[in-house]
Parts: C-alpha cells; structure tokens; sequence
C-alpha cells in the first residue's frame, strides 16, 4: 500500500479508539455539550481533516458541489445540532460517518491500486541497465545510450532490453508479459527478440534493431499510460450526471431543512427535526458509489485483459467491444498463419513421407516459397541420397535424378510435358505434382494453413452473441471462400484492394443493428485504413509490430484469434458489473432519501446508503479484474 494510504489507516485506526474511549467516558462522566463537541471534535478532525481541506480547495477552483463538500458539510452539522433547541446531540454519529466514508476511501484505493498493480505487475517490462559490447568489453549502461547496430549481452534470467535479432546463441524466451502466454518460445541466429521478453536459459549476443524508446516494451509501456483517457459512455455519463445530481441534492436538501418549519407555525422548535433529516438527505445523496466504481470497473476490465497479453487503448474501447455485433477478419495473418505449407498429401504409388522425401529433395536448392515449404516438410536432408542434374524448368517446375531416378516436381503442364496422367485434386491451394521416371507418383498441397484456434474463435464469438462474422481479403475467390467455409463464417469477401475493404466496411456499418458496434480484425500493417474506420480496430500478433499498436483501439500481443472472444467476454461482463453497481447504487440511495425526507432514516441508514453502498460497489468493481480466461 502507498505511504498515504498507510498514513489514512493510521489515522482511521486511531480515531476509532478515540471514539471508543470517548463513548466509555461519557457514559461514566457527566461533561456540558460544549466539552463533549470539543472532545469529539478530536477524533473528526483526525480522521477528517483532509476532507475538509479537499472540499476547501474544491471551494476555491469553483467546484462546489463534490462529495468531499457533501461529506463535510452533513457531519459538521451533525457535529454542531445538538445545540439547537430540543434537538439531540449526533457527536458519535458525525465521527463515525466521518470515520466510514474514510474506511471507504481506503478500500476505493485499495482497489484501484490492487488494479493498477496487477498492470504495472504485467507491464514491469523494461529494464533499467542492458549488457552492451565495446572495444571487447561488456559494459553496463543505460539501454537509452545504446545505438541501433550495436550488440548487446543478454543473460540467462534477464529482461530483454531492447528489440533485437539474435546473432549468436540460443534460448528460451517468457514472453507471457507480451503475449499472456506461459508457453516459452525458442530463439536462435536469426530470430528477432522483442524488448520486455525473459531470457530462460541461454546466453545470446543480439544486434540492436531499435533504440530504447522506440521498442517494443517501451510502445506498450506508453499504450497502458494512456488508456485511462479514453472514457467510456457510461463514465461520461456518471461525470455529467454527478454535475447536475450533486447540485440538486443541495438543493432539496436545504428545502427538507427549511420549508417544513417555515409552515409548521414554530420554526424553532421543529427546525432541528428537519435539520437531522436533511443531514441524513445529503449523505445518502452523495454519489461517492456511482462516481468511483463505475471508472474502477472499466479500469480493472482493462487490467483483466492485459493480463491475458490484450491491451486496449481505453474504457470508451472497451464498453463497444461489449457491443459488437459484427466482426469483419482479413485472412492472411489473422485466419491463416501467413505462410506457405504442406497442408494435404495425396500419393498414388508410395507412401506419404516417400512422396514428401522426393520432392523436398528436387527442391533442395530452390528458394521459392514453395519449395522452402517443402523442405519444411521433409527436414531431413542429410539422409545420404544423392540429388543430381538439377534443371528449372522455367513457369512448370524442377527436374532432378534423386538415387538414380529422374523426379518431376512441378505443375499440369509439366506433368503434361512428360506424358504422365496427373489426378485434379478437390482441396483449394497451390497443387505439387509429382512424378518418377515418367510415372505419377501423386501431388501435394501446399496453402496459407488455417490458424489451429481460428474456428474455434469463430465459434466462441457467436456464442457471445455476434451476429455476422465476415471475412475481407485480397487473395483468390476459391481460396477465400474454401476457409471460410471451413471455418464457418458468415460472409466471404474476396480479391479486394485495400480501398475495397473500406467500401464494404461502409456497407456493413450502414449494415448494422442500432445499438450494436463493428470490429475489424487484422495484422496493423497494410490494414490501417480499415482498422481506423471500424469502431473498434483490432490488430492481431502485435508483438513488435509499430503500425499495429499505433493504429489499432485493440491490440493482441501474440497471433491467436480465439483472443478476440476472450476480450468480447471480458468487455461484456465487465460492462454488467458497472450496470449492476449503478442500479444497486442508485435503488439503495433513492430508497433511503424517501425514507430520509419522511423521517424513516438514520443516520446510520444514512452512512450504509453512502459509504456502505460505495464499499460493496468498489469490491464488485474488482471482480472484473479476476475474470477467467
């Protein structure tokens, strides 16, 4: 807990031994009303001071009506009206109220700290020294005066200082603050690290691609400052409602405690009466409840989904997610993985892996796509066959002898060229025909594979409740619709230019339910303009990419699709509970204030409408920080 706060529990402590002592000497002791209200004005002050100074200084910059002010004007009245005619002294009662709405106080900042450090937690991702090679020394310095080009030491248990690519050395990395993801990643030369990763096991050498501010950590760092600004309706609305609800309490406050005596026929005698209850009116009235949960709510929302590696830029995001009711993807790098591989094997006169073998080795010393994926899928190369006679065969494929057999990798035409009856094949991609001495020998498939979690994505948004799950890409018509179809989506857009992706988003913006928003799904980089124009813009496998922090509201640090239904899930529930803090708040409240104005309430009912109810909102608030993944 922070030093203030330690300080405000010292002094609730105190003051409620204060109040127990006093309470115990009264009852013993006789003391006149004007000792007994300087002996628990101790303990107020005590408890109370910075209030009272905070509604002073509020005062001062013009702001009247707060809940500070609210809070100090209804106990120094219940301090001071027990020297009213016929009223009964209220010295406990203001103490304590005093003492409860600092116990709230204590708990609101409790919550939000908790809040707050569960996201420092996540995002304590940079460190303060990096490990940087100089005239053959390692010398420790400040990652901010270290240049792009220069190499850095990264030591087994370390942060990842700066963006990098590994050029010596191999590791373990924990990305889990990045991407929420406990699984490890392997690194190697070659590999780009991404500041604010762990290094497991390994020690590697990396080359620095970014400076210190510029990296990745340092990005996200920024993200999370500021995703506090961007409010949400609801929180906008709280604000304007406090503005005009604080006001009018006062208002009717001071009419409970003058109208009923100026007609009663003896304002004197039955002031006090009315007096009390308008005290009671205005601490049941302060909207301490509605103005500090509903903001801790969306706060700890946001804190939830950083901790399963989603940042969003603000709570204004985060209550139109709760909201969407289409979801639009692009295909290659959200859907599919953005890569080419073997994804069917179909042989006709060996087995699978014998096929893979040939072909892969054909393609040995090609570096085509194509073949680089072949040789992806058949890595075992030093298997001692000997691979001879290369020759390209120019818009058909590669001619080789492989042990002694001549293997024809390629397409129809060079099937047709060498007389063998190749078979069509029914899956959508790049078709491999494959064919030894003259002989087909069967065909692979290789295509931008499906993501292993996209379906299920699919599936769990529509379980969420959206309605239209569309896809927009540039690739193929045939290529398009074979995985959407397979994974289940709604509509299938296909052979767009950049431009033609906004067009349609107008079209299902125009589209869409009243009430209901549009998120756009795609990897940040050449997906800008629609991320911008969707209400919600969400980029996918984020880690290291500036395009897709800066232009998306949603950022998803790793490459899993399923992540967009989690964030739906944790928006949606996260606005349930503000609803169900302002409904509670505002029945509880409304029903005390009736029974205040009618002289059914306490004060003590008083203390429970306001602080009571504040209390149960702010830990409420916090069950949006603990939402499962």
């Amino acid at each position: 807990m922070e030093q203030d706060a330690r300080r405000k529990l010292v002094r609730v402590a105190l003051a409620a031994v204060l109040l127990v002592v006093l309470k115990i000497v009264e009852k013993s002791l006789a003391f006149p009303m004007l000792a007994l209200f300087f002996l628990y004005l101790v303990p107020y002050l005590v408890v109370g001071y910075d209030v009272l100074a905070e509604a002073w200084e509020e005062i001062r910059e013009g702001e009247v009506f707060s809940e500070d002010f609210l809070m100090g004007i209804a106990t120094i009245g219940a301090l001071v009206i027990g020297f009213l005619p016929g009223a009964e002294p209220e010295f406990t009662e203001a103490v304590f109220v005093m003492l409860f709405f600092q116990v709230g106080e204590i708990f609101e900042d409790m919550a939000e700290d908790n809040s707050r450090k569960s996201i420092t937690r996540l995002m304590d991702i940079r460190p303060d020294t990096a490990n940087v090679e100089r005239d053959g020394k390692v010398l420790v310095v400040d990652p901010n005066e270290v240049a792009v080009g220069e190499t850095i030491v990264v030591k087994p248990g370390e942060k990842v200082p700066m963006d990098g690519v590994v050029v010596e050395g191999a590791s373990s990395l924990d990305t889990v603050a990045l991407t929420g993801e406990s699984a490890p990643r392997e690194v190697s030369v070659g590999d780009s690290v991404y500041s604010g990763c762990v290094n497991q096991r390994g020690l590697i050498r990396m080359k620095v691609s970014k400076v210190f501010g510029e990296s990745t950590a340092s990005k996200i760092l920024e993200l999370v400052e500021h995703a506090s600004e961007g409010k949400s309706h609801s929180e906008r609305f709280i604000t304007r409602f406090a503005r005009i609800y604080t006001p009018v309490v006062v208002v009717g406050a001071l009419a409970v405690a003058f109208l009923p005596p100026l007609f009663s026929g003896d304002f004197l005698a039955s002031f006090s009466t009315w007096l009390i209850r308008a005290l009671t009116f205005l601490v049941v009235s302060c909207p301490c409840a509605l103005v500090i949960s509903v903001p801790l709510t969306f706060f700890s929302g946001i804190g939830c989904a950083s901790k399963q590696g989603i940042l969003v830029k603000g709570s204004n995001y985060l209550e139109a997610l709760s909201q969407a009711g289409i979801v639009v993807f692009d295909k290659t790098g959200t859907l599919t993985k953005g890569v080419f591989e073997v994804t069917a094997v179909h042989p006709s006169e060996m087995d699978e892996t014998q096929l893979l073998h040939l072909a892969a080795h054909v393609e040995r010393y090609s570096t085509h796509p194509i073949a680089a994926s072949l040789r992806a899928a058949y890595p075992h190369e030093a298997d001692s066959c000997t691979v001879e006679d290369v020759e390209e065969v120019a818009g058909q494929g590669v001619r080789a002898t492989v042990n002694g057999r001549v293997v024809c990798v390629g397409n129809t035409k060079l099937m047709d060229a060498i007389g063998a009856q190749w078979k069509p094949c029914e899956k959508t991609g790049t078709i491999i025909h494959v064919a030894v001495d003259g002989i087909y020998a069967g065909h692979i498939v290789i295509s931008d594979a499906v993501k292993g979690d996209s379906k299920e994505a699919i599936q769990n948004l529509k379980a969420e409740g959206v309605r239209k799950t569309v896809m927009l890409t540039g690739d193929r018509k045939e290529v398009a619709e074979s995985v959407a179809k397979e994974l289940g989506l709604d509509e299938c857009h296909a052979e767009l230019l950049p431009a033609d992706k906004v067009d349609w988003v107008e079209k299902l913006l125009a589209s869409k339910e009243q009430g209901r928003t549009l998120a756009f799904v795609g990897d940040g980089i050449n997906d800008a303009p629609v991320l911008a124009r969707a209400d919600v813009g969400i980029a996918m496998g984020a880690m290291g990419s500036d395009a897709a922090i800066d232009a998306a509201d949603v950022v998803l640090m790793d490459d899993k699709p399923s992540k967009i239904a989690l964030v739906v899930r944790i928006a949606r529930r996260t606005l349930a509970i503000a609803k169900e803090n302002v409904v509670f708040a505002i029945a509880v409240k409304v029903a005390v204030l009736v029974l205040a104005a009618f002289g059914l309430a306490t004060m003590w009912m008083a203390v429970f409408a306001d602080v009571g109810v504040m209390v149960l909102a702010v830990l409420n608030a916090t069950r949006a920080l603990n939402q499962k993944g």
